[in-house]
């Protein structure tokens, strides 16, 4: 199936913030959180390996006396950062960047920084890196480089089961298919209106809800037979809903990284080069020594890693 999306513009951070409704009553009192790059963690597996030489003799010097990378995070954005049930902070970029603190021989320590803010704060000195499920831009490759470590886009979300039988997109045509309001994923719909048209059921009927709540809710009680949804937050529904049992992510084998899919990195200001170094040289190894599938296992985000580092490879 082709599809014909390369005029969506690559998805801000907030549309993911605004699908993630479930999670808004949790109470942020977390302000930081280090990563423990010794091996006391939790998640023994998220810390599994040593020191990668390379990786830490290219960290500029006045990280390794201080022993810490800083990077700003907008928590929660399940499932790449959230809060557990004890108000500790987990998630898949809390899990990398515990590994890649790892084999720098050093400690990432993920900062509460609102997403707007984010950039500014590394301009400032507060931060030193940027992860939090941002987006490799072109634009915003004007100020940032970035190590990338994820590449995913929009996935369809149906009941455990699949009773409507949705294979892809275009079985969605004449359907009714709910949506959070103020995304992309409504306009990335109405591109199908021709082919749906012509296909012969007619344009998607899309409904355009408050927020994940609301959408959810649209389709376990059968007001919508799926809802399109970043990839990312799709796993982790699919995941967590009903302890994995409400609802179920839509395989399309020809868009394995879901529909008009962006990269997302580590965000470094372009004049420190050589911490961008370290890290991406930190995630090769993290990649090489199978840490990163593992992390990308445990919250069933497997088909949005990368085979190997990636480098403003949204360009």
């Amino acid at each position: 199936m082709t599809l014909h999306l390369n005029t969506v513009s690559p998805r801000p951070r907030w549309q993911l913030l605004a699908s993630v409704g479930l999670v808004a009553g949790l109470a942020l009192s977390g302000c930081s959180a280090a990563v423990d790059s010794t091996g006391d963690s939790s998640d023994p597996a998220a810390v599994a390996g040593d020191v990668d030489a390379v990786a830490a003799a290219a960290l500029p010097e006045s990280f390794k006396k201080a022993g810490i990378i800083k990077a700003a995070s907008d928590i929660p954005y399940p499932p790449m950062e959230m809060y557990d049930a004890e108000q500790n902070i987990t998630g898949f970029d809390h899990d990398l960047a515990e590994a890649l603190g790892v084999k720098l021989g050093v400690k990432f320590e993920l900062q509460k920084q609102a997403f707007a803010t984010a950039i500014p704060s590394l301009q400032a000195g507060k931060n030193d890196v940027i992860m939090s499920g941002m987006n490799d831009t072109k634009e915003r490759q004007g100020t940032l480089d970035f190590v990338d470590y994820f590449h995913a886009g929009f996935s369809i979300l149906v009941l455990a089961g699949n009773p409507d039988n949705i294979t892809g997109v275009l079985d969605l045509c004449g359907k009714d298919v709910a949506v959070p309001k103020a995304t992309v994923q409504a306009d990335i719909l109405r591109s199908y209106d021709e082919e749906c048209t012509a296909a012969g059921p007619g344009p998607v009927i899309i409904s355009e809800l408050p927020g994940e709540t609301e959408v959810q809710t649209a389709v376990r009680s059968g007001r919508a037979v799926a809802e399109v949804v970043d990839s990312a937050v799709a796993a982790y529904t699919a995941q967590t809903a009903g302890d994995g049992t409400m609802f179920e992510v839509v395989t399309d084998d020809a868009n394995p990284n879901g529909y008009s899919p962006v990269y997302s990195g580590i965000g470094i200001l372009k004049e420190n080069s050589d911490l961008s170094e370290a890290i991406r040289l930190a995630l090769v190894a993290t990649i090489a020594d199978g840490t990163y599938a593992e992390i990308l296992a445990k919250y069933d985000l497997t088909n949005y890693g990368l085979d190997e580092a990636g480098f403003n490879l949204g360009a």
